[in-house]
C-alpha cells in the first residue's frame, strides 16, 4: 500500500476535526516541554537530547533529514521539464524587455546625460 499523500492527511484532519466539532486552523501549537514540566523518562526534568554526546545528536539530525526528505513530495519529469520551460521564458521575456529598454534609453543617456 502507497503512503498517504499531503492532501489525504489534511482530509483525514479535516474530517476528524468536524466529526469532533471543532474548527480547523484553530488549534493551538503543540506546547514544548519546560526544564520545570519534565516528563516520562527524565528524571530530572531536562531534555535528554541536549545532554546527548554530539556524535549521538548528528546521527539524530541525520535520520529526521532522512525522514523529512522522504515526506517530501518529489516532481516528476513532466513538472520539471514544465517547470525549467517556464524560467526559460520568463529569462527571455525579461532579457527582451531590457534589450528594448536599453536601447530606447541610450540615446537619451548619451546626448542628455552625458
Amino acid at each position: 500500500m502507497a503512503r498517504e499523500t499531503r492532501r489525504q492527511r489534511r482530509d483525514a484532519r479535516r474530517a476528524e476535526g468536524e466529526r469532533d466539532g471543532g474548527s480547523i486552523g484553530r488549534t493551538p501549537p503543540p506546547r514544548l516541554r519546560t526544564a520545570e514540566a519534565g516528563g516520562p523518562g527524565d528524571a530530572d526534568g531536562g531534555s535528554s537530547a541536549a545532554l546527548a554526546p554530539a556524535g549521538k545528536r548528528r546521527f539524530s539530525f541525520l535520520r529526521e533529514v532522512i525522514g523529512e526528505l522522504r515526506k517530501v513530495e518529489w516532481p516528476n519529469r513532466a513538472q520539471v521539464i514544465q517547470g525549467t520551460v517556464v524560467v526559460l521564458v520568463a529569462c527571455v521575456i525579461v532579457g527582451g524587455f531590457l534589450y528594448v529598454a536599453d536601447l530606447v534609453l541610450k540615446p537619451f543617456v548619451q546626448h542628455v546625460l552625458l
